[in-house]
């Protein structure tokens, strides 16, 4: 049996004297795509950027996270891509998108400009942008919602990451443009043989594409397992009130109080 691609043992974050993970114990495997599930303060935010490294400085984190299908702590932009849940914010306004997507390629592949913004267009037209020798001109404010979003995307995977980590990547989108990027992050992983992490509160948006599922609650692990099992059978009492609920939990839930 081959080894995880990641490994996460006894995992626990805190800030303070609050804990936003506890005792996690999660392997992902390479290849597969795993949605974190979980209401609002869940903790599948802060595993996602734990594992990228990107925590604030005051959290105090404990446990242990390896690599062993890298062999060693993966490099931002170039062994993982992330993307966050605001494109607005991830995308700098004062460059344009060419000059964004390809300093990553320039910079991680090692590839001149004329190279990159080459490598840039290209991506711009694999994530789905029209007229994507127009759009590396533009800036992003000029772009809608969705377009940012697949920008950020392409900057994501520029430089050919295992691992791409989506944090909330369709939550601020509306209903059909959520549809279209979760197709086309399912194209993309399967084409490049990458892994990816899929943080969502939305189980039915995950369920339509994904091979496993973790959910979470309160900063801990309740359960996981292949998504049709999970969905058909579900261990956990909260688990399933998930599922029979399927509702937008983003906002404070009344679950709790129904398996409490």
């Amino acid at each position: 049996m081959s080894p995880p691609f990641c490994s996460v043992r006894n995992l626990s974050v805190r800030y303070g004297l609050e804990a936003a993970l506890k005792s996690v114990d999660l392997d992902i495997v390479r290849g597969e795509r795993l949605a974190i599930i979980g209401e609002s303060g869940s903790g599948k935010s802060t595993l996602a950027r734990t594992l990228a490294g990107i925590l604030a400085e005051q959290a105090r984190i404990e446990g242990e996270i390896t690599w062993p299908a890298l062999g060693h702590a993966p490099l931002p932009g170039r062994d993982f891509g992330f993307v966050f849940q605001d494109p607005g914010t991830s995308l700098n306004p004062v460059l344009t998108i060419g000059e964004q997507v390809a300093e990553v390629a320039r910079r991680h592949l090692r590839l001149g400009w004329r190279q990159a913004y080459v490598h840039a267009a290209e991506l711009l037209d694999r994530v789905r942008i029209p007229q994507p020798a127009s759009t590396m001109r533009a800036f992003p404010h000029q772009l809608s919602g969705g377009q940012r979003q697949r920008v950020a995307i392409a900057a994501a995977i520029a430089a050919k990451p295992a691992l791409l980590i989506a944090d909330e990547a369709t939550s601020a989108l509306d209903v059909v443009v959520q549809a279209e990027i979760v197709r086309l992050l399912d194209g993309l992983v399967r084409e490049e043989g990458m892994t990816l992490l899929f943080i969502t509160h939305d189980i039915a948006l995950a369920s339509g594409f994904v091979d496993r599922v973790a959910v979470f609650r309160n900063g801990e692990l309740v359960e996981a397992g292949p998504v049709r099992s999970v969905l058909s059978s579900p261990a956990e009492s909260y688990t399933a009130a998930l599922i029979a609920n399927h509702r937008d939990l983003s906002t404070q839930p009344l679950i709790t109080e129904m398996v409490s």
